[in-house]
């Protein structure tokens, strides 16, 4: 199967979705005032100067509602959705048995991709990857309407993860996306190979697993996942574990987004 043979009817898929919601601002400062005097009423009853609260305490109780919050975010017409996000069999950045998981839909030529990799992926990775308590899970999102290199870059990345080096490439392919995401396809296919030369793939190997296009099913699956999970642009995650759920976060987050959720998973 060639990258011709690539389509999709993805239709509004190439708009950002950042949805604002309603427990924002003053309602969630309401909400978590509320929440924090009722948790203190209960736990503390016998200890009624607000004093004597530790600050580690009440920001555990802060992050504790804001997860909460955010679980009553998703979608109430589908109440199963976040328990049922698949890994598949996808390339993984981190600890496989990390206890929380990232999973995230990506566009290796989306610019809020490259934003999220730059500006937060370095953060999350030093607090949470390095250390083991997190993995990130990355599935294809190629947006082919309005990134039509899309699909040569994950299938690029898909066979350098067969020589072991999966963070390499997609670390590559994102710092040097303005330099192939005007190419023409032809041409990005050669750049791909001489980056797969830069971080010591196999070339015959890669080549040939890059010009066959054999991982084409395999992204398509992960759209047709990504869809069926509600993703409507990238990059969009999931962030948790099969016992506990998925909280769905929207676009380029800042680390703090991240961290809340990761923080009141761990239990931190």
């Amino acid at each position: 199967m060639s990258f011709d043979d690539f389509e999709l009817n993805q239709n509004d898929y190439g708009k950002i979705s950042v949805k604002k919601s309603t427990f924002n601002g003053l309602i969630i400062g309401l909400v978590i005032v509320i929440g924090v005097a009722a948790f203190f009423a209960g736990s503390y009853i016998s200890n009624l100067n607000s004093s004597q609260i530790s600050e580690e305490d009440l920001e555990a109780v802060i992050a504790k509602l804001e997860l909460k919050i955010l679980q009553n975010q998703l979608p109430t017409e589908q109440p199963n959705l976040s328990m049922n996000i698949s890994v598949d069999n996808d390339p993984i950045i981190g600890n496989p048995d990390a206890p929380i998981t990232i999973i995230e839909f990506s566009d290796f030529q989306c610019p809020f991709c490259a934003r999220f990799y730059t500006q937060t992926l370095p953060l999350i990775y030093d607090e949470y990857i390095e250390p083991g308590k997190v993995k990130l899970v990355f599935r294809d999102y190629p947006i082919q309407s309005i990134h039509p290199n899309a699909v040569p870059a994950a299938v690029a990345s898909e066979c350098a993860n067969e020589q072991g080096k999966f963070k390499v490439m997609h670390d590559m392919l994102f710092e040097k996306q303005n330099e192939w995401s005007r190419q023409e396809t032809v041409d990005v296919l050669s750049l791909f190979s001489q980056y797969a030369t830069k971080i010591q793939l196999e070339q015959d190997t890669f080549d040939s697993c890059l010009t066959s296009g054999k991982y084409i099913d395999e992204i398509k699956k992960d759209l047709a996942d990504g869809r069926d999970y509600g993703v409507s642009g990238t990059p969009g995650f999931f962030v948790g574990n099969d016992q506990i759920g998925y909280i769905e976060l929207k676009g380029a987050q800042p680390f703090d987004s991240f961290k809340k959720i990761i923080d009141a998973q761990l239990g931190l």
